[in-house]
C-alpha cells in the first residue's frame, strides 16, 4: 500500500522540520511513505524549511484558504495520486508522529476505514479542567449526531482508507474534523480510535479566539452537518413541536367556549393558527431538504466513483488556486 502523510501548515517555520523528522518512513503494510506539506499562504519560511527537512511534495496556496480547504485538497491529492492510505497530522507538532503506524494498522488490516488518534484529553495535564469538560461534552454530542462512539472528536491526527477518502466531501470553512465524522457515520464508514496522546503547544490556536469561541463554532459545524445529512429529523421535530404548540390554543379556545366564559377569545385562534402555519412550513422545508439531500447523495456517489479512478492533479490544483512548490518523488 502507498501511504501519504499530509501536513496542513500556516506559518509553522519553527516546528515543521521536527514534524517531518519524526514521521516514520518504513511502516508495516506500506510499500511507500511520502510526506505532503500543504502551505496555506505562509508569510514565513515554512515552505523552504519543509523542503529542506525532507518533504516529498509541497503545495503552496496563493492566499490563505483555511484548514478545512487544506485538508480537502489533501484528500483530492491522495485520490488523484493513487494513495491507498492518508494520514493527517498538524504542523504545530502537537501529535506524536512516531505513532502513525498505530493509526495505519487497522486500515491495512482491513478493520477500519477511518482511525482517530485519541489524545486522551482527560489525562493531559496541559488541558484545563474546563477544556477537558468541553472536550468530553463536545465529543458526546458529536457522537450522537454522527451515530458513532466518539472519544476525541476534535483530534486532527487521523488515518483514512482510499474508500473513505472517496466518500468525504468537505463543505465547512471552520474545521473539517467534526464534519468528517458526521459524514462517516451517516455513510456507514467504519470508524475506530487508538490512544496516541498529545504534546503541549504554547502558541494560541489560529482557528478560534477562546474556548467559548471554539464551542460556538463547533456547535454551528455539528448542526450544519447534521442538517445536511438528516434534514427530516430536524424539520420534522420542529414541525411536531409547532404543531403541538398550535393545538394548545385551539383546545383552550374550545374549553373557554363550552364553559361559557365571556369574550370571543380571538387571540387563541390567531396564536394557534400562526403556530400551525409554522408547522406546515417546517414540514414543507423538511420535504424539500430531503429531496435536495437525495440529489446530493446521487451526485456524491457518481463523484466517488470518479475519485476512486483518479483524475488529473493539475486540474485540481488550478481549480483550487495551489501550485506545486516542490516534488521530489520522481527524482
Amino acid at each position: 500500500m502507498k501511504l501519504l502523510v499530509q501536513i496542513p501548515c500556516l506559518n509553522e517555520q519553527g516546528t515543521i522540520a521536527d514534524v517531518i523528522a519524526t514521521i516514520p518512513r518504513k511502516i508495516p503494510g506500506c510499500s511507500n511513505v511520502h510526506v505532503l506539506v500543504i502551505d496555506d499562504g505562509s508569510t514565513d519560511r515554512t515552505v523552504q524549511t519543509a523542503i529542506k527537512a525532507g518533504a516529498d511534495v509541497v503545495l503552496s496556496s496563493r492566499g490563505n484558504k483555511g484548514l478545512a480547504k487544506s485538508f480537502a485538497l489533501g484528500l483530492e491529492f491522495s485520490l488523484a495520486e493513487c494513495y491507498d492510505v492518508m494520514v493527517n497530522t498538524d504542523g504545530d507538532n502537537q501529535y506524536f508522529q512516531e505513532k502513525i503506524p498505530l493509526l495505519v494498522e487497522p486500515i491495512t488490516s482491513g478493520l477500519a476505514d477511518v482511525v482517530i488518534g485519541d489524545r486522551e484529553t482527560g489525562t493531559l495535564k496541559h488541558f484545563s479542567f474546563g477544556k477537558r469538560i468541553f472536550q468530553r461534552i463536545g465529543s458526546r454530542v458529536l457522537g450522537l449526531a454522527a451515530g458513532l462512539k466518539v472519544g476525541d472528536g476534535a483530534s486532527g491526527f487521523r488515518a483514512y482508507s482510499r474508500y473513505a477518502m472517496s466518500k468525504l466531501f468537505i463543505a465547512t470553512k471552520f474545521s473539517y474534523a467534526m464534519e468528517v465524522l458526521i459524514q462517516a457515520g451517516h455513510k456507514g464508514l467504519r470508524v475506530t480510535h487508538v490512544a496516541t496522546g498529545a504534546k503541549y503547544v504554547g502558541r494560541p490556536s489560529r482557528l478560534f479566539r477562546s474556548s467559548r469561541h471554539h464551542v460556538a463554532l463547533s456547535a454551528q459545524a455539528i448542526l450544519r452537518s447534521y442538517l445536511l445529512h438528516k434534514p427530516v429529523r430536524i424539520f420534522g421535530l420542529l414541525s411536531l413541536l409547532l404543531g403541538i404548540g398550535g393545538l394548545i390554543p385551539f383546545v383552550r379556545y374550545l374549553i373557554l367556549i363550552f364553559s361559557g366564559t365571556d369574550g370571543d377569545h380571538i387571540q387563541s385562534l390567531i396564536l394557534g393558527m400562526t403556530l400551525l402555519i409554522g408547522a406546515l412550513l417546517s414540514a414543507s422545508l423538511g420535504i424539500v431538504a430531503e429531496l435536495s439531500k437525495y440529489g446530493r447523495d446521487l451526485t456524491e456517489a457518481a463523484l466517488s466513483a470518479d475519485r476512486i479512478a483518479g483524475k488529473g492533479l493539475a486540474n485540481i490544483l488550478e481549480a483550487e488556486g495551489y501550485v506545486i512548490a516542490h516534488d521530489s518523488r520522481k527524482k
